[in-house]
């Protein structure tokens, strides 16, 4: 036992703790959405690598919690210490663990580093006990990946291409409306990026899937993407990150006619929503975007987190015998909303009267604030923060191994 009053210490968009109850809180919330979507379909097994956050969390409690599937994750993230709590990841899959094992679902995680030919094989022996996948969910983000053969190290780099950006930005600790400017990434800048953040690694998933037969006939697999407004264009769909998403729509492609001809499946990129998230609040201009986006979108009822845009994303496209709609370039659009012409024209109107003084005003700030909080179980509803909690939570990392599972 090791009971803990945890504090929030956030310095900008760096959270130094997070709280286990209040992700556990979370946690207990996106499976009450889940189950309230009433679905009665059934998906055999789901692997989801990037599983401990965001979206693609939301896609491991959607498979486990709404379709029954035996879900495997694949993650990074850090153990709880003597003087130290675990990483938010950490605590959102010991309480999905937890809800798993007590309705004997099956639920495992695999921690570790998803691009690693180690990670890669202890995959492959867990998915022998479970059972061939019909559903590759890929979610990751990671700020860099090391080559499992040479051990040379690529990091990527958030810099425009051809010139310098220029442009409003954000200053989450001050709090201020400010300018940046970020210089042109190099070539060096732009191949590196697309090897941690483009689609080599999926495709080495899926290929790696396909030689050990462990992908179930008409198996499918989604990856995650972002195109975002003309406001950040500049710097995220134009620069470095947008040329490896770009890279990763080209894998998508590829893959779709190898499953296609391999097991009669498919492959898609699915554009999702802006969300709040530790990674994009890093991005200069993407938290005043947020807060406007997260405003107007409540007022017309179309917001959603990553939650319900999971839950919709398998509803309406990965679900069984479901095929997905996609726009011109083959690509599942789950931003539909938030790219809505209306919602875009109005977005760019606030945003050249936004200034220190009135972007609380002009935008849903305190929204955006409250949802970055959350993201480590601090300010959620119902937790008592001057209460002890227990801090250190097994993940259980082999699993919930349930007799029976749904």
């Amino acid at each position: 036992m090791s009971l803990q009053v945890v504090e929030p210490r956030i310095r900008g968009f760096i959270s130094l703790t997070s709280h286990p109850e209040g992700c556990a809180a979370n946690i207990r919330e996106q499976v009450e959405v889940v189950r309230r979507a009433g679905i009665t379909a059934h998906i055999g097994t789901v692997l989801v690598i990037g599983s401990s956050t965001g979206y693609g969390l939301a896609s491991a409690l959607v498979a486990c919690f709404g379709y029954g599937a035996r879900t495997l994750g694949v993650c990074l993230e850090k153990a709880p210490e003597e003087t130290k709590t675990a990483t938010a990841g950490w605590y959102n899959l010991a309480e999905a663990h937890r809800l798993a094992r007590a309705e004997g679902r099956t639920f495992e995680t695999i921690n570790g580093d998803a691009f690693s030919a180690e990670v890669k094989q202890q995959t492959v022996d867990a998915l022998r006990r479970l059972g061939p996948v019909d559903l590759v969910i890929y979610s990751l983000a990671a700020p860099r990946r090391r080559d499992t053969h040479t051990g040379e190290i690529w990091n990527s780099t958030l810099k425009p291409i051809g010139r310098r950006y220029t442009g409003k930005a954000f200053d989450l600790r001050g709090e201020a409306v400010t300018s940046a400017s970020i210089d042109a990434a190099t070539r060096d800048e732009i191949e590196n990026t697309v090897r941690v953040m483009g689609g080599e690694d999926w495709s080495d998933w899926i290929e790696l899937l396909l030689h050990e037969q462990l992908l179930a006939p008409g198996a499918r697999t989604i990856a995650y993407s972002y195109i975002g407004p003309e406001l950040t264009a500049a710097i995220y769909r134009d620069g470095t990150i947008g040329h490896a998403k770009e890279h990763l729509e080209e894998t998508g492609h590829t893959l779709d006619r190898v499953l296609g001809g391999a097991v009669g499946g498919g492959a898609w990129v699915s554009v999702n929503k802006a969300v709040v998230t530790q990674a994009s609040a890093a991005i200069p201009a993407v938290p005043l975007y947020l807060s406007v986006l997260m405003k107007l979108m409540k007022e017309r009822g179309t917001h959603e987190e990553a939650i319900e845009q999971i839950v919709r994303l398998f509803r309406d496209y990965a679900a069984p015998g479901v095929t997905p709609a996609t726009d011109a370039h083959g690509r599942i659009r789950l931003d539909d909303r938030e790219m809505a012409p209306d919602v875009q024209s109005e977005v760019a109107a606030i945003w050249e009267q936004l200034s220190t003084e009135n972007f609380r005003a002009l935008s849903d700030y305190g929204g955006y604030r409250l949802a970055f909080h959350r993201l480590f179980g601090f300010d959620v509803p119902g937790v008592d923060y001057g209460a002890p909690t227990e801090v250190n939570r097994s993940l259980d990392q082999v699993g919930s191994r349930p007799a029976e599972s749904r």
